[in-house]
């Protein structure tokens, strides 16, 4: 997900052009930074193409990830050359990657990699996100070791941030106007693993979940093994909770969940699904999986497609294998072809398209509660940020009255690939 923020005017103060690649997580490093500056008198450029400073925080992921990344430090440095930038940094996950790799890009005036340690956010830090939702960020680094992911590589070892600043930074959101707290780390459900006590991310959400307002509590990422009977019954009574659980499976293949080094959460994956909507009434179901894994044979890729079509995830993503320097996974044989593993890709997409259109159709007609998040746009419950589409409002009085921050109630009306159109009654 790209962002760029270029808003205030910049008078006579240093500006600041930002630009967020990658997933939430990195937007939410680059708010805390952009928070942090903002305090010390930076200022926001008006134009996202002019500033004294450009900060280009990057993500490096997959070979998709990077290539992105590589083409906006050029794009940076070309307008620097042009006389728009003063300076140019490069931040996050691609400098941390390849801290060798600065030469490469002749004009970075800072290449800095991930901080290894808990910065304290300047409240209320910088929003990319607009006001109606942000993004709450618990925990860096990642302590599973799936065969394919240099995460650990790139972010070090999994770290719980100390509950007091996730609560100082969350009632600061929420007295600026902020209506949908959406908790995310590498792996939420691992919260307070290194701490001493008994801290786990269930203390932490009911502690949210204590706090006065109206507002959301969405907890994105749950490795299918940690969902525990403390989270289900979180999500069942807390006053707050959104019923949206995202549990990545990236296969449902015991031979390929081993090979992946996921073989922990074998018998998880394969009975999540039902385990959830039988506990959970009304909760929305998301899932990602991997095609083209090593070991994935026609066979194994026609099971895995079944066990989809069998558990009806109500969003669903997929993407192709790619072999990351550094992990198991990349000297692996019997990996299928480049093309077989994007073509199953689009199977599994088509097939996943097909359940969303007819749910879809169902819901046309009736009513949800949804909020605000941009002028005549909203979200449902069901719907989380950047990934699953939102409500398109008819121009109405009551749609224009409403504000980035509100809860409306919406009919819908009709949709269009994964967005809805509405109506505010």
């Amino acid at each position: 997900m790209r962002r760029r923020a270029a808003i205030a005017d910049a008078g006579e103060k240093t500006s600041l052009a930002l630009v967020s690649l990658g997933c939430a997580k990195n937007a939410a490093d680059l708010e805390v930074m952009a928070g942090n500056l903002l305090s010390k008198g930076y200022v926001l450029s008006p134009d996202p193409d002019r500033a004294d400073v450009a900060i280009v925080n990057t993500c490096s992921f997959i070979a998709s990830a990077r290539e992105e990344a590589e083409a906006e430090i050029d794009r940076a440095l070309r307008l620097k050359a042009m006389g728009r930038y003063g300076r140019v940094v490069v931040t996050g996950c691609y400098p941390q990657r390849y801290p060798d790799a600065a030469g490469r890009f002749p004009g970075v005036d800072a290449w800095q990699g991930v901080p290894q340690k808990w910065v304290e956010p300047k409240m209320p830090a910088l929003r990319l996100t607009g006001k109606a939702f942000a993004y709450l960020k618990i925990a860096e680094g990642c302590s599973h070791r799936c065969a394919y992911c240099a995460i650990p590589a790139i972010r070090g070892r999994f770290r719980s941030r100390p509950v007091a600043s996730i609560m100082r930074e969350a009632k600061a959101l929420l007295e600026t106007g902020c209506r949908e707290l959406n908790i995310v780390a590498q792996d939420p459900m691992l919260y307070g693993c290194d701490m001493k006590g008994r801290t786990r991310l269930t203390d932490l959400l009911w502690k949210l979940d204590a706090l006065e307002g109206d507002f959301w509590i969405r907890v994105l990422y749950s490795y299918p093994s940690e969902i525990t009977d403390e989270f289900v019954e979180w999500l069942v009574n807390a006053r707050h909770a959104v019923r949206y659980v995202d549990v990545p499976l990236q296969h449902t293949v015991p031979a390929v969940l081993e090979r992946m080094n996921r073989k922990g959460a074998i018998e998880a994956t394969l009975a999540v699904a039902e385990a959830l909507r039988d506990l959970v009434p009304g909760v929305t179901l998301r899932t990602t999986v991997m095609t083209g894994f090593p070991g994935e044979t026609q066979r194994r890729f026609d099971v895995m497609r079944a066990d989809l079509k069998r558990m009806q995830f109500d969003r669903l993503g997929a993407f192709s294998f790619s072999p990351e320097e550094g992990t198991p996974a990349a000297k692996m044989p019997g990996r299928p072809s480049r093309a077989v593993a994007r073509e199953r890709e689009r199977i599994v997409m088509a097939d996943a398209a097909a359940l969303w259109k007819a749910r879809a159709a169902k819901m046309v007609g009736m009513s949800f509660r949804a909020l605000v998040v941009a002028p005549m746009v909203a979200r449902m419950e069901s719907q989380a940020p950047d990934v699953d589409g939102v409500v398109r409002l008819a121009d109405t009085p009551r749609a224009r009255r409403a504000r980035p921050g509100d809860f409306v109630r919406v009919r819908l009306t009709g949709g269009a690939g994964f967005d809805f159109e509405g109506v505010v009654t």
